[in-house]
């Protein structure tokens, strides 16, 4: 079976974790490398990982997640932050980010117009900087999850919560990075539950 296959249907939104075991320091930096190494639009890479293994903090999380006990079950949580203000067109993060590519000047200048128009005429009128932020942070959260469940360790993806009462509990500003997604990380207590997923043919089409 494909390795990746594999690891999905290992996979599973983990519901009950067992709180008595971690993960060890080795596998939790190699789950995180399978994030960080992750695609996004124009390799803008609007991310940032936030480990959170300190019980205090997930106990002022908890409640702003709907008090959802995986919050402090769990091993680690991972809080995927945006950063909505970096990636707006001409800024010198965005600025940093094509130079570093080393394309010249002119090519530099094409791609930064490529951006600047794209965003302004694809992204502004649909959402804001923090939603487009965060269709790339998914990409990272599911290559995460997948990194993880290929080593046997359980994940569930957290959508469920107060984003205000997130951001104050991990002590953002809420403007210059916001909360994307949380993620739980562990060994799940107990059986897997039922996997419920449409068939092929009710999802796939060839053209």
């Amino acid at each position: 079976m494909n390795p990746v296959l594999k690891a999905l249907e290992f996979r599973h939104a983990c519901k009950k974790f067992d709180p008595e075991r971690q993960i060890p320091r080795a596998e939790l930096e190699e789950i995180i490398e399978c994030a960080r190494l992750s695609p996004s639009s124009f390799g803008m890479e609007p991310w940032k990982f936030l480990v959170i293994a300190d019980p205090e903090i997930r106990q002022r999380l908890r409640p702003a997640c709907w008090n959802q006990p995986q919050i402090t079950d769990c091993s680690h949580v991972i809080a995927i932050l945006t950063k909505p203000e970096a990636v707006k067109p001409d800024t010198d993060y965005i600025k940093a980010m094509f130079a570093r590519r080393e394309l010249g000047a002119e090519a530099e200048a094409a791609y930064l117009q490529r951006y600047r128009e794209h965003m302004q005429a694809e992204v502004e009128p649909q959402m804001s900087y923090h939603a487009w932020a965060s269709k790339q942070c998914y990409i990272a959260l599911g290559n995460l999850m997948t990194a993880a469940a290929a080593v046997g360790i359980d994940s569930c993806p957290i959508e469920g919560f107060a984003k205000a009462g997130v951001e104050q509990a991990l002590g953002l500003d809420g403007k210059q990075q916001q909360i994307a997604v949380l993620v739980a990380l562990g060994y799940r207590a107990g059986a897997q539950t039922p996997r419920l997923r449409l068939s092929q043919e009710q999802l796939v089409e060839y053209l």
